[in-house]
């Protein structure tokens, strides 16, 4: 079975020789790189299954280096979690809204940051009762005007395509599963992710939640369909996805 490949990206080279070291005692092929431009280079010639990156380094900061990999449709969906300083809460933000998929505060345990990669890694989700596991990951879902593509992470709202990130996909995704119903920060991460609960942050959800707005929503200060309760948790809304019947998942 091939070894997951990580691209760690990090200018310190004394953290990346001890997390790289860690990681491949864990069994996990690593490339490292030590700039922006060397990151994408790698990222290109490689193809990592996932990214570990820094944003402040020199040349292009990891900020830059996500935008660049999320305009590229080869490595687009690649799973990114980036490392950033802890009096940084903005970085924070503007990681995820440049697309990252999770973010990890310096210094960290290196336990959580396997436990987080683990996460991001994990495609599958928990199996539907009489619908197969391996059936659902290639299985069109249709909700009202909405239609998910999970192999290619697209939304299609009546004759609109909407592009979205793996992390962003799988979100939306089990949220339509579920029509109506409401879940707490906390059960998306773990029911969606498989994140263990003792690294749950609850911002990554919302995070997560408010670039999917602003790509799906007609206007994202006033959502229709991915909506919220406050201190309960998020909705799909069939009334606002316009959804006349029932859930129908089928083949492509």
């Amino acid at each position: 079975m091939p070894k997951v490949r990580i691209l760690l990206v990090d200018d310190e080279q004394d953290l990346v020789w001890a997390v790289r070291q860690s990681l491949c005692d864990e069994g996990y092929e690593v490339f490292t790189a030590g700039d922006g431009l060397e990151a994408l280079a790698i990222a290109q010639s490689h193809r990592p299954d996932i990214i570990i990156l820094d944003i402040l380094m020199p040349c292009l900061d990891g900020l830059q280096v996500c935008r660049r990999l999320r305009q590229d449709p080869t490595l687009a969906n690649l799973p990114i979690i980036f490392l950033t300083v802890r009096s940084a809460v903005e970085d924070r933000i503007k990681g995820l809204e440049a697309g990252s998929d999770d973010y990890l505060v310096k210094p960290f345990e290196l336990g959580e940051l396997k436990a987080r990669l683990h996460a991001l890694l994990r495609r599958d989700h928990p199996p539907l009762p009489g619908f197969p596991n391996h059936a659902r990951q290639c299985s069109l879902l249709k909700v009202g005007l909405f239609t998910l593509d999970p192999r290619t992470c697209q939304v299609h709202i009546g004759k609109k395509t909407v592009q979205l990130t793996q992390r962003e996909f799988d979100l939306l995704y089990y949220l339509a599963l579920h029509p109506s119903e409401v879940f707490s920060s906390h059960q998306l991460l773990q029911q969606v992710w498989g994140y263990p609960p003792a690294i749950v942050d609850p911002s990554l959800v919302r995070w997560h939640i408010k670039n999917l707005r602003a790509k799906l929503e007609p206007d994202p200060d006033h959502p229709v369909y991915v909506c919220n309760l406050p201190r309960h948790g998020y909705i799909f809304e069939r009334r606002g996805a316009g959804t006349p019947g029932t859930l129908v998942l089928t083949q492509p």
